[in-house]
């Protein structure tokens, strides 16, 4: 009985972090994203190529494709890399950061 109690209260625990990094999260998204690039640090951009190439970085698993499993195995893990242009933690497309460098872009008034 104690051990369902502590697992219980682990499990609580975790679902209390996931809540708050959800809202923290969601807070983000709320946020103009002027609040996060400046002026200056947007005018230091060359042009949106620049822009997307010094963005955050983020790093996400996705599933192996068959050539991948046949080639390493089946315990193989696959991940891809790109810009977080809008710096909301999630990796976003190329329209995606166009859409961030358009909008800082008629903000700034370039």
């Amino acid at each position: 009985m104690e051990k369902q109690v502590q697992v219980l209260t682990v499990c609580l625990s975790g679902v209390l972090l996931l809540m708050s990094v959800s809202v923290a999260a969601s807070e983000l998204l709320k946020r103009d994203i002027s609040e996060i690039i400046s002026k200056a640090e947007f005018l230091s951009y060359d042009n949106v190529a620049d822009f997307i190439e010094h963005s955050p970085k983020v790093t996400v698993f996705v599933a192996p494709e068959a050539d991948d499993i046949e080639q390493y195995g089946s315990d193989v893990m696959k991940t891809l890399t790109g810009s977080d242009c809008d710096r909301d933690g999630k990796m976003d497309s190329n329209p995606e950061c166009n859409a961030v460098f358009y909008k800082l872009w008629m903000k700034y008034q370039r």
